[in-house]
Parts: structure tokens; sequence; C-alpha cells
């Protein structure tokens, strides 16, 4: 039985990481911080595909279509309408994720294992030839839609900007991982590891494994719809590469270089490589997919259970260490 004490300690990384994020702008460039603004939509891209991969056993290569959902409708709300009021255009970008989740695990849901990974591929592939040749979905003359500018907060006396928008981010990430903790702890994130164990044994006991299955699928691409849904706004421009199978493949590697089926994984994986891709783009751009298949590559043989696995490893033993130390002044 954990103890208090154990309990606090084990919430002292995640209040060093807020606190170190919440100050971290006020000494960075404005390049930095936009970094630090794709590192947090992109762990939160991955904390949604880890949902359904790590903790439920679905390998999906289309999670990109939810992802790029709700990039394309705050474009769309923007370019044929006029609308950036963010709490219209965010909300309805996140409902329309995942309605398209919902879909689309009606159809993929009725296969499992290579299949449901062909089938999902397939979707996400329909959706990107969708936007790559619908004109209503892209900018006059271009493939995919430019010119999105921050959101609108309708705030008084509030202009946003780059740091701003960090800040927006930074919330919405975090509550967004609070929520995402809670239900992989609830009863049915534990049903959820039990199918990705024994999906027949969990049937055998009276568990509807489709229905839960079908939840997380449509809770992970909701919150891959935030993560597109703020993308969008930081990249000033979405396309349907967005809702392609290169995209779908990064939040995979993100969470099995973090540590597949745990929960800070993922965003450790961001980190790692949404900072790697940076130093690449300096170095050598073109050699980047290089430098990610190797550095994929070297994880899998030398720290198989994902870098985040590894290093909260450390953190028990630096404080179990201190821990003994201190109970021995005691005595």
């Amino acid at each position: 039985m954990e103890t208090k004490r154990e309990a606090t300690m084990n919430v002292v990384p995640y209040v060093i990481g807020i606190l170190i994020l919440l100050i971290i702008p006020l000494f960075l460039s404005t390049y930095w911080v936009g970094l630090m603004i794709r590192f947090l939509i992109f762990a939160l891209f991955a904390m949604s595909y880890n949902i359904v991969f790590g903790y439920t056993g679905l390998l999906s290569l289309g999670h990109a279509a939810f992802f790029g959902t709700g990039g394309y409708v705050i474009a769309l709300l923007h370019l044929h309408y006029n609308v950036s009021l963010f709490w219209i255009s965010a909300p309805f970008g996140v409902l329309v994720a995942a309605f398209i989740a919902a879909l689309f695990g009606l159809i993929a849901l009725r296969v499992s294992g290579i299949y449901f990974l062909l089938v999902t591929f397939a979707l996400g592939e329909m959706l990107y030839s969708l936007a790559w040749n619908v004109k209503w979905l892209n900018s006059r003359g271009m493939q995919g839609i430019t010119g999105i500018p921050l959101p609108d907060l309708a705030i008084p006396g509030l202009t946003i900007d780059r740091t701003w928008y960090y800040y927006l981010v930074l919330v919405l990430f975090i509550i967004s991982f609070v929520l995402l903790n809670r239900f992989v702890r609830s009863p049915l994130g534990v049903g959820l590891v039990g199918i990705r164990e024994d999906e027949s044994r969990m049937k055998a006991v009276g568990y509807n494994t489709w229905l839960y299955k079908y939840i997380a699928f449509v809770i992970s691409g909701a919150f891959a719809g935030i993560a597109g849904v703020l993308f969008s706004y930081y990249n000033y421009f979405v396309s349907p590469k967005h809702l392609g199978i290169a995209t779908s493949f990064l939040p995979m590697v993100m969470a099995i270089m973090g540590g597949l089926g745990t929960f800070l994984g993922p965003v450790i994986g961001a980190l790692v490589l949404v900072f790697v891709e940076n130093l690449a783009s300096i170095v050598s751009p073109q050699r980047w997919p290089l430098i990610l298949g190797g550095l994929f590559v070297v994880t899998i043989i030398f720290a198989r259970q994902g870098i985040g696995v590894y290093l909260w490893d450390l953190f028990t033993k630096v404080r179990q260490h201190f821990a003994g130390a201190k109970s021995r002044e005691i005595v």
C-alpha cells in the first residue's frame, strides 16, 4: 500500500515539470518559445495515441486523421466564414474530430490485429485524398490552407502573441494531462489494459470489450483533435499531409520511444523527438529521416521499455537512496 510520503514523492516530478514549463518562456527567445509550443502539442498528440495503442493494444496508422481534422476545421472556419473566436472554433474542431473517430471506430473495430492497422491506414489516406482533391478544402491555388491567425480569446485588452499562446497551450495541455490520467486510472482504463493483455479472458468474465475499445478510440480521437486545433494556430497552415501516414507515424514513434503503455512516456518521447528534429534541421535537415530511424533503432535495442521508464526508475532509485539516508539519520 502506498504511503502518504511515497504518494507525495511521486507527485514531485510533475510539480517540478509544471513549474519549469510556467517560468521557462521568461528566459527564452520567441523561436524557443515556439519550439516549446510544438513540444506540448505533440506531447498531447502522443498521449492521445497512447490510449489506443499503449493501453488498449490497437496499433493504428490513421491517428493523424483526427489531428488533421481538428486543424482543418479551424482553418476552414477562418477561410470561408472569417471565424477566429477560440471559444467557437476550438470546441467545434474537437467535436468534429471526435465525430470522425466515432465513425472510423464503427468501421475499424470490426476487425483486429494487422487488419485493424490496414483499415485505419486506409481510412486516414481516404481523408488525405479528400483534402488533396476537394478545392473547398484548400486555399486558392494551393494544397492546404494558409494564413490561419492566432486565436481571438475575446478578452478586452488582451492581444495574443507567441508567449501568450504558449500559456494557452500549456493550460490546455495540463487539463488534458489530468483528464487522461484520470481516465487511464479509472475502471474503464484498467479494463482496457485487461483487454490489451487478454481480450478473450475479459470477454469470458463478462466485459463488452468492443464497447470498451470503441470508447477508448473516440476519446483518443477527441484529444488528438485538441492537438490538431492547437497545431493549426501554431503553424499558421494546415495541409493534407497533416492527415496522412507520415503524421500518424510521429505519435507512434514518440509513444514507443518514451515508454508505450506508461502515462509519462509519450511526453518524454515527444520532448526528445521535437528537440532532436530541431537540432537536425540546423545541422543537416535532409538527413532527418535517417536520424529519426537511427534514433528509433537505438532506443528499441538499448531502451526497449522506453526512455521514460528508465528515467522514472532512476528517479525511484534516487528517492529510495535519500529516503534510506534520512531513515538512518533518524535512527
